[in-house]
């Protein structure tokens, strides 16, 4: 199954209906935490030195930090591709992850 998840934010379900939502929102969650914000796994989330950078440039990295995040954090979604919304006057970079659930 192949599904697009985006970086909107949506309350934290603590007992998730499905293991397809638990997979989702884990997925969300990854890519809306910066590094270092999370105690005791200071790891955990997208590296927020990418701030200031050049779109293109901030794009790539960002792309990097979703692959290798989802990968370790939740291994039973595999990214499929990284696109995503903003302009460069806006300064906002709004990522939409497409996932293959394993």
């Amino acid at each position: 199954m192949i599904i697009d998840v985006t970086a909107e934010m949506k309350d934290i379900n603590f007992v998730p209906a499905s293991e397809y939502e638990e997979i989702l929102q884990n997925v969300r969650t990854i890519i809306n935490t910066l590094k270092k914000t999370v105690p005791m796994d200071r790891e955990f989330g997208i590296n927020g030195e990418i701030i200031d950078m050049p779109i293109a440039a901030a794009q790539a990295k960002i792309t990097g930090e979703i692959v290798a995040a989802v990968s370790k954090y939740e291994p039973r979604a595999k990214v499929v591709s990284v696109s995503y919304e903003g302009k460069e006057t806006d300064g906002q970079l709004l990522p939409t992850v497409r996932i293959r659930i394993q």
